[in-house]
């Protein structure tokens, strides 16, 4: 019976180009930024405007609150591109200190050299 049930089930994982589930809450997370990111500003705008009625302000701070939670630049965390770390990021690279330095010892980046003396 039990040679029946692995013939049926496949045991193979499968793989994305993502290392791990963070990566695409990430992802997730960048796209619902960018995609309430114009109209975040223009409400933002009015909520922090002192010369508008306070009636209008709270109108817009409702509105704002309204909003889905990851559409808030401030909760996306910057990760590696390839393994997912999240700590140690070169900005530039959006790669992690060990992978940079991996990439930078065999001349894997453009433009990079390794101080030597």
């Amino acid at each position: 019976m039990l040679t029946k049930l692995r013939r049926e089930v496949p045991a193979q994982q499968v793989r994305t180009m993502y290392a791990d589930w963070r990566m695409i809450r990430d992802l997730k997370r960048r796209k619902m930024v960018e995609q309430y990111a114009i109209e975040r500003l223009r409400i933002n705008s009015l909520r922090k405007n002192d010369i508008l009625p306070p009636e209008l302000r709270e109108i817009a701070d409702k509105e704002i609150a309204s909003f889905p939670l990851n559409s808030c630049p401030a909760r996306i965390h910057s990760r590696c591109a390839l393994t997912s770390r999240s700590r140690g990021l070169v900005k530039r690279w959006r790669l992690s200190r060990i992978v940079w330095r991996h990439y930078a010892d065999y001349n894997k980046l453009s433009g990079v050299q390794r101080a030597m003396w």
